[in-house]
């Protein structure tokens, strides 16, 4: 049986912020089509960032996080599709087919479906075992951290490990992170920061391994045991997988896209016609031409849905600002401007004991990169000095 086929001026597969940016943008700038967004939560673009703070530790409720009350949806005429995936893209013929076998046919496509936590299958199958990506992830977390003794293994200090382990400790919890990498953050600051980092979590009583890998686990009638590549053991309650993501672009392998970051141009057009991407599912033009950047930030998110509403408008591209993410960690605020440069120089300014201090990340020839922690009125002027310093 056929099923029907809706038909969408713009299709946005994607419920997070890219595609809430984008709808915003559009209707702002006068477009009056057909926008459909397939959400594949049973909830509207909501705010993420929460999720690993404030709702962890019961300061924020789900139901919260939503961008837009229901109404601002009927009021801009925008179509949202709860509970509903993209699973295959016929770009020829103009198709997305969804999950339940139905079609949307589109004039134009935005590719928004965010990443999902990368898998470990060493740990199997266990609700013991848990990943943070969505509300639902979230509430689980924290309902076991509600009904749990308080012993956590992080496994990752990532962004999202380490602020769970941060909410976690607020909360009493004993919590444990298992890095396999030198340091937290390896792939965004250089040693000395990350190890900076990891002396603020051990100050507040997290044991933080480094340089450790899970090699064995064994699930118990009550908790789980991990048996470490030093040799050691640890026992939690609850684990958290939190070893980076990979983007949601699986659906897209037929028609050449998927898997994988999508690249794309500056105004976030792919190599197909009338098929655009934002947020972490695509690769942004980095500050060299012949750079492309993963960029998987609220900031860019948001920014990149805006970024494909003006080329949907006929509009060219604003100039990116230095990209940027924070963190919020044992009440401190960190931020990152910038892509660090590989085998960077450190300059401080501030007293990193105090947890208050600049530090300037330069390589001769390229742009410069700055972690602020607890500077938040720095932000501007690192913004612009980092901007100046970036080829036009």
């Amino acid at each position: 049986m056929t099923r029907a086929v809706v038909d969408a001026d713009v299709l946005i597969a994607g419920g997070g912020l890219a595609a809430q940016r984008c709808c915003e943008t559009l209707r702002r700038g006068g477009f009056d089509g057909r926008i459909v967004v397939l959400c594949d939560e049973p909830r509207a673009p909501y705010d993420r960032p929460a999720l690993s703070k404030a709702v962890l530790m019961g300061e924020r409720e789900v139901n919260t996080l939503a961008y837009r009350e229901p109404r601002w949806y009927e009021e801009h005429e925008i179509e949202l599709l709860l509970d509903t995936a993209a699973r295959e893209l016929d770009a020829t013929a103009h198709l997305v087919e969804l999950q339940d076998g139905s079609r949307v046919r589109y004039g134009q496509l935005l590719i928004a479906t965010g990443s999902r936590p990368r898998p470990l299958p060493l740990f199997g199958e266990s609700e013991r075992v848990h990943e943070l990506r969505t509300a639902a992830d979230a509430q689980a977390l924290r309902d076991m951290f509600a009904s749990s003794s308080g012993e956590l293994a992080v496994i990752g200090a990532g962004l999202i490990g380490l602020e769970v382990a941060s909410a976690a400790r607020t909360l009493g919890m004993t919590v444990t992170v298992i890095e396999a990498a030198p340091t937290p953050l390896a792939r965004a600051l250089p040693p000395s920061l990350g190890l900076w980092i990891a002396g603020l979590h051990r100050e507040h009583g997290v044991d933080v391994r480094l340089a450790t890998a899970v090699e064995g686990v064994e699930h118990g009638p009550h908790d789980v045991q991990m048996k470490l590549s030093d040799g050691s053991q640890v026992t939690a309650e609850t684990v958290l997988l939190a070893v980076g993501t990979v983007p949601a672009t699986e659906w897209l392998t037929s028609s050449g896209l998927g898997p994988g970051a999508i690249h794309v141009d500056a105004g976030g057009r792919t190599q197909l016609p009338d098929v655009y991407a934002a947020g972490d599912a695509a690769c942004y033009p980095g500050p060299h031409p012949e750079q492309r950047i993963p960029t998987q930030h609220w900031e860019a998110a948001a920014r990149q849905g805006a970024t494909v509403a003006r080329s949907l408008l006929g509009q060219e591209p604003l100039p990116s600002p230095p990209s940027m993410f924070w963190s919020d960690q044992h009440g401190r605020r960190i931020q990152l401007v910038g892509h660090s440069p590989d085998r960077c120089h450190v300059e401080l300014d501030g007293d990193p004991a105090a947890s208050d201090f600049v530090a300037w990340l330069t390589h001769p020839g390229l742009p410069p990169a700055a972690m602020l922690v607890n500077r938040p009125d720095a932000l501007p002027q690192a913004r612009a000095r980092i901007a100046a310093s970036h080829p036009h």
